[in-house]
């Protein structure tokens, strides 16, 4: 890790906190000996950072201060770059211009060196020929998902049975490249998970439903995780 980059963790360390730290306590989080710590901490206070404590006491960092914006590491920038990829390459063409927009706006912002990090990050996404294309209805659900608004659906279950059912879309999950829908199902009276890839046509209706009780439905999502 660059010192650079231990240094802003360690203010995001101790911003989360909120407690004093010994050196000792950050050096275990930061994976680096002790005195190591010591001379980061000599260093951010020398530069201004409201950093209270000494050695053998302990470290902590005023309420006041706060990071600057869009400040990431290089891995941070690394795990976006790749998570804007595998966006364009996984989402509907709408979620794909939006990550596109949304580096853009990073790129903008950014210091030049973190702003050519973010583009040439060397950490990519692609679509296999053998994976399934993306949904035609993707764009529609996530937009139902925030209207609670009831579905009709015709489905083609994996062991070939069809049905035509009205559910009540209530989130998205991306399994790799299948896409699935986790919906309140009128029919079964319970919550069911729907392969986009095998609804053959879909209806936003005009009814609106209730969202389900969080509790019952962060349950049955722990079930999946």
């Amino acid at each position: 890790m660059r010192p650079a980059d231990r240094l802003f963790r360690i203010i995001q360390l101790m911003r989360a906190t909120g407690r004093a730290m010994t050196a000792a306590e950050i050096a275990e989080k930061m994976e680096v000996a002790p005195r190591t710590i010591y001379r980061d901490m000599d260093h951010l206070i020398a530069s201004g950072a409201p950093i209270e404590g000494e050695r053998g006491v302990g470290y902590m960092l005023r309420e006041a201060f706060d990071a600057p914006p869009l400040t990431f590491t290089f891995e941070q920038l690394e795990a976006l770059a790749f998570g804007l990829r595998a966006v364009e390459m996984l989402g509907d063409p709408r979620l794909g211009q939006a990550a596109r927009e949304a580096k853009d706006k990073m790129v903008g912002m950014l210091p030049r060196e973190h702003a050519e990090r973010l583009l040439s990050a060397p950490i990519h996404a692609f679509r296999s020929s053998a994976q399934p294309e993306v949904p035609d209805c993707l764009g529609d659900v996530r937009s139902t998902l925030s209207s609670t608004r009831k579905v009709w659906i015709a489905y083609h279950s994996l062991p070939g049975e069809r049905s035509q059912r009205v559910v009540w879309p209530l989130g998205l999950a991306a399994f790799g490249a299948i896409w699935v829908m986790t919906a309140w199902c009128e029919m079964r009276q319970s919550f069911r998970d729907f392969r986009l890839d095998r609804v053959e046509d879909w209806k936003v209706l005009g009814d609106r439903f209730e969202p389900a009780p969080h509790q019952t439905y962060q349950a049955y999502l722990k079930q999946l995780a």
